[in-house]
């Protein structure tokens, strides 16, 4: 029978998190169940870091980015001792279920401690990397998006006015889904992300790894000719894993004599007021998880697929999730 459960943020913050607290909490309540805030994820459940949350404490924080419960990376839940201690939190405070807000390694580390200790636990993919198989999209994505895409309009701009070409830096390590989007939605001429391979003998190396290259000549390529035919502008957005803007725009000056700057938006990304969008799919997965913890679910995440809330186990959900990488590079390229 569940009559109190935890609620915890984990990982990279993502706009929208606050809207997600504020909807657990309410629904719990509302289902007679009492609801343990653990501070900084992983930490606070190890340092027993938590408090009994109630209606008023959500209050007036469904349009603020971050998260009140805060977050923090924990290597020592990646332990045995670790993983021991925070279990030792759940029965010493009698917590009956974890709903863990976050992106895949949150699910990662959720799935290994529920099933090692029978505690169950819900996930709520909330992640500016859309970085969950199995559903559409998670909390934060499309707030993110319109960030970095208010950024690429405003850098437009000035591009158009100083007759530059402009590298613009945005988030992701392993995955290229911001820059996909943000360069469609943003017009912008070129984009390189982790995911695309560059096969060619000018270009730079990605981290030391030569497998994984950059075709900075045949963007070259385009951006002379397009200034031949009296294009004054060119954007190309680079997701952070792929490169660094810095090292791209100078490469690009270097071989074409035309003027390069580089802009890294970096984590401006991660806050702001979270989009309508981004409440309302909080609000709808955090009442899901709370009915998914009270029908007896665990080892699952909520999420949306085809307009339709359902629930898809860890193991899948944390498998790497494929882009429609090529149709989109093509797309872009096309409307150049």
């Amino acid at each position: 029978m569940i009559e109190r459960i935890a609620v915890l943020t984990t990982g990279g913050d993502a706009p929208g998190m606050n809207a997600t607290i504020r909807a657990v909490v309410r629904c719990a309540i509302n289902k007679k169940l009492e609801v343990m805030g653990v501070f900084r994820g992983w930490w606070g459940l190890i340092n027993e870091e938590m408090k009994l949350l109630n209606h008023r404490s959500v209050s007036g924080i469904i349009n603020q980015g971050g998260t009140i419960l805060k977050t923090a990376r924990c290597p020592e839940f990646e332990t045995e001792e670790g993983r021991k201690r925070a279990f030792n939190t759940v029965k010493k405070n009698a917590i009956d279920g974890l709903i863990v807000i976050g992106g895949n390694g949150s699910f990662k580390a959720a799935h290994i401690f529920g099933r090692k200790y029978n505690v169950p636990c819900i996930g709520i993919p909330a992640s500016i990397d859309n970085d969950i198989n199995g559903v559409d999209v998670t909390i934060g994505s499309d707030t993110a998006i319109n960030t970095a895409l208010a950024a690429i309009d405003n850098i437009r701009d000035t591009a158009t006015s100083m007759e530059r070409i402009f590298v613009v830096e945005v988030m992701g390590r392993e995955s290229g889904y911001i820059a996909l989007e943000v360069a469609l939605a943003g017009g912008c001429e070129d984009v390189i992300i982790p995911e695309k391979k560059f096969d060619t003998s000018t270009s730079l190396s990605v981290n030391g790894e030569r497998s994984r290259t950059i075709d900075l000549e045949s963007i070259c390529h385009d951006i002379v000719e397009g200034n031949l035919r009296g294009k004054i502008s060119w954007i190309i957005v680079v997701a952070e894993g792929a490169g660094s803007a810095f090292d791209i725009a100078k490469k690009i000056t270097e071989m074409t004599s035309l003027e390069t700057r580089a802009v890294v938006l970096g984590h401006v990304q991660r806050g702001g007021r979270p989009t309508a969008f981004s409440r309302i799919l909080a609000i709808n997965l955090g009442e899901a998880a709370v009915e998914c913890l009270l029908k007896g679910d665990s080892d699952k995440t909520v999420g949306m697929r085809d307009g339709k809330i359902i629930t898809v186990d860890f193991e899948l959900a944390i498998t790497k999730k494929e882009l429609e990488v090529d149709r989109l590079y093509n797309l872009i390229k096309v409307l150049t």
